[in-house]
């Protein structure tokens, strides 16, 4: 059964998850961020929020496992292919222009997005002179992205997507099995960089070529997400490029102006200056 929680209990909690643990989920869009907690009670067995309050007060796993719960893990490798193929013809031939390269993966949660354009990289002869930064808020997600382990069943669908999206060769060649374990190859790992960074509270860090944010800006609220554009439009080069979600757009957004359409169906941007 699905308990009734309301905005006012949702503001206090976030709140406190900002005061206590200084992660600020206060301008993430309303429905979802409800739905999300209304699992959370029934994984905590707790009847009400204020009830959940006290168990953040006194257990100190209770907030990373909540942290999974605010924060949305879902990711392939090479997941929306047609993406990745948009990516293969429209922007690497641009991006091998460039002597040097820097890409920031933004909410990466476990790390399939960065291997993805680590391997496409790698096949387009660009990953040697690219340093990947994959960022996201859950400290979790981010020990499960350096490790690079993924459940050996899933490689069948992943390999399905790597032909999708173009895919040189095997995609059996950017890992080894252990197990029932795939392990992403050191050669990929050696070229991303991953850490923590909120994109409600953080600061760009570097100058970048690309930046790719897929499917996080929908959990934001509309002041949230121009924040975010702003860090990215600040984050990219002149003419660099900016990929979203099916789902998002910079249209209609305080940025939007400052992005020019490269793939409309795919969601890939160009800055204009």
């Amino acid at each position: 059964m699905r308990l009734e929680i309301s905005e006012p209990e949702i503001r206090q909690l976030l709140e406190i998850v900002y005061q206590r643990y200084h992660y600020d989920f206060r301008q993430y869009a309303g429905a979802s961020l409800k739905r999300r907690l209304q699992q959370a009670l029934t994984h905590f067995h707790c009847a009400s929020l204020a009830e959940l309050q006290e168990r953040l007060s006194d257990d100190q796993s209770a907030f990373p496992q909540l942290l999974e719960y605010l924060t949305v893990q879902v990711s392939d490798l090479f997941r929306d292919p047609e993406f990745f193929l948009a990516l293969r013809r429209q922007v690497t031939p641009l991006l091998a222009t460039y002597p040097s390269l820097k890409i920031w993966i933004a909410g990466c949660s476990t790390g399939e997005e960065a291997y993805s354009f680590a391997i496409l990289l790698a096949e387009e002869g660009l990953l040697d002179r690219t340093r990947i930064y994959a960022t996201d808020i859950n400290d979790g997600s981010l020990r499960k992205a350096q490790k690079g382990v993924y459940p050996l069943d899933r490689m069948r669908q992943f390999t399905m997507n790597h032909r999708a999206a173009g895919g040189h060769g095997s995609l059996s060649d950017y890992y080894h099995a252990a197990h029932d374990s795939a392990v992403m190859s050191p050669g990929l790992k050696q070229h991303i960089t991953f850490a923590d960074h909120s994109l409600a509270t953080d600061s760009i860090f570097s100058e970048v070529q690309l930046v790719s944010c897929r499917n996080v800006l929908i959990y934001f609220d509309r002041t949230l997400q121009d924040r975010a554009l702003g860090l990215f439009n600040d984050a990219l080069c002149r003419r660099g490029f900016l990929c979203l979600g099916t789902k998002e757009s910079v249209r209609f957004s305080a940025y939007g102006h400052r992005f020019q359409e490269l793939s409309p169906e795919q969601k890939i941007y160009r800055r204009v200056d």
